[in-house]
């Protein structure tokens, strides 16, 4: 039986909410949706946000309120829910790993490099960080699917206008050559396995009508261990899909 899994940074949770999200949640029924930049402690959130029918809730707040956060609603309970164990990383909420029995998804809300560089160690420990967890899981044998918004263009075909952003967060060189090695390690993102065309993208500005315009970036994924390609039946982008600045981005597993 097939399985769904979506990802969405959806630029705060609670906003979302009173965009449609729970009601897309049940017209759309994936059996795994994941949220990034969900900007809330559990505490601020009402029963609407725990009480979906059909889906387990699973929530991994950043301390400072208002502020990244990563969240998780299954329909199948998972055998476990961790994340990091890196105080550094997981005080900012961006990551919850969910162990099922046939992978680990991992979702993450990798951080923004900022204007010159600012965070870039930041985010380039992060990123090993999870390059770690994703070999160490690989390692014992375990399939991998890591996704969420990586806030990165791979590649010049990921992004409108790749030659004026080449100083910009998200299309760093050090950002770049981090997802080089991570594909090196074994790793495939599961879009390009369908879809080679340029112009698909899962983030616009909110400024210049860029969305409209399709001036836009793909920075949100989802991939998986070279081993578990084969399950993968589809993925593309819910690019008609709004309420926020991303897109959900899907991969449908066999």
């Amino acid at each position: 039986m097939s399985k769904t899994l979506i990802s969405w940074n959806v630029n705060g949770i609670r906003a979302a909410e009173k965009k449609g999200l729970y009601e897309w949640l049940q017209s759309e029924s994936p059996d795994i949706l994941c949220l990034q930049e969900t900007k809330a402690q559990e505490e601020q959130l009402t029963s609407k946000f725990f009480e979906q029918d059909g889906y387990i809730p699973y929530f991994m707040s950043a301390q400072k309120k208002g502020y990244s956060g990563v969240a998780v609603y299954t329909k199948t309970k998972p055998l476990s829910v961790s994340n990091l164990n890196i105080e550094e990383y997981d005080s900012e909420g961006r990551t919850i790993v969910l162990e099922f029995k046939n992978f680990t998804l991992i979702n993450c809300y990798f951080p923004n490099s900022q204007s010159e560089g600012k965070r870039l160690d930041y985010k380039i420990g992060f990123n090993n960080a999870i390059l770690d967890l994703c070999n160490s899981m690989v390692g014992k044998g375990k399939n991998v699917v890591l996704c969420g918004d990586y806030n990165v263009a791979h590649k010049a075909i990921d992004l409108t206008h790749p030659k004026p952003n080449e100083k910009n967060p998200g299309y760093l060189p050090e950002e770049r050559e981090w997802m080089d090695t991570f594909i090196e390690n074994g790793y495939t993102d599961t879009f390009r396995m369908f879809n080679t065309e340029p112009g698909n993208y899962s983030w616009w500005s909110y400024r210049m009508n860029a969305r409209v315009k399709n001036v836009g970036w793909r920075i949100d994924y989802f991939c998986v261990n070279n081993n578990f390609k084969k399950k993968i039946k589809s993925a593309d982008i819910l690019k008609e899909v709004m309420g926020s600045d991303h897109c959900p981005v899907r991969v449908v597993l066999k």
